[in-house]
């Protein structure tokens, strides 16, 4: 954890911690707080692969721990959200089951050599995940309340990249077994 961008997807797991510990607090406008805090973790999930490309600083680390961290930031807040009535479970447990499958594929694939990057299916999916989960903060400050329409929406393509990453790694594993087989 040696360069800026890793320590920026590491800030992004703090804030999300401080977030949900926010939204779990009885304080004054708790959810504008959470929010702005959330808000401020979301953008720095571009920043750490922006910066990282721009400096010639990937690493294996933030390959791993940038997804991750997205992954803690949502998941953990909409759980809270779930818990105080803000957001439908079922809606958060169709993108934790999203999350878990394609971190077991994930894992799997990593296992045989292979690597499916990030689709742009994906990047749009969380794009919107965090959109949903900052408007649903700031539901009642705005005039009229939608955030839960755009998680709906992020529900949706939360699926639909899901469907787009079995898809992906279907053909990587029939692939590999076929290269498998050629060899033998």
């Amino acid at each position: 954890m040696n360069n800026l961008a890793n320590w920026i997807t590491a800030l992004r797991i703090i804030l999300a911690l401080v977030c949900v510990g926010i939204l779990i607090w009885d304080i004054p406008n708790k959810d504008l707080l959470a929010a702005i805090i959330f808000i401020i973790a979301g953008l720095t999930d571009g920043l750490d692969g922006y910066l990282a490309r721009i400096r010639k600083e990937i690493t294996a680390f933030g390959k791993s721990f940038d997804p991750f961290a997205d992954k803690v930031l949502v998941i953990l807040t909409l759980l809270v959200l779930a818990n105080l009535n803000q957001v439908p479970w079922v809606a958060v447990w169709i993108i934790i089951g999203r999350e878990v499958l394609i971190t077991v594929l994930r894992y799997f694939a990593g296992k045989k050599g292979l690597s499916v990057a990030a689709s742009p299916w994906g990047k749009l999916k969380t794009f919107f995940q965090i959109i949903a989960v900052a408007l649903i903060m700031l539901d009642r400050f705005l005039p009229f309340p939608f955030g839960i329409w755009v998680l709906w929406f992020a529900v949706l393509l939360t699926v639909w990249s899901g469907i787009d990453y079995l898809w992906l790694w279907r053909t990587a594993f029939t692939q590999q077994a076929n290269e498998k087989c050629a060899v033998k």
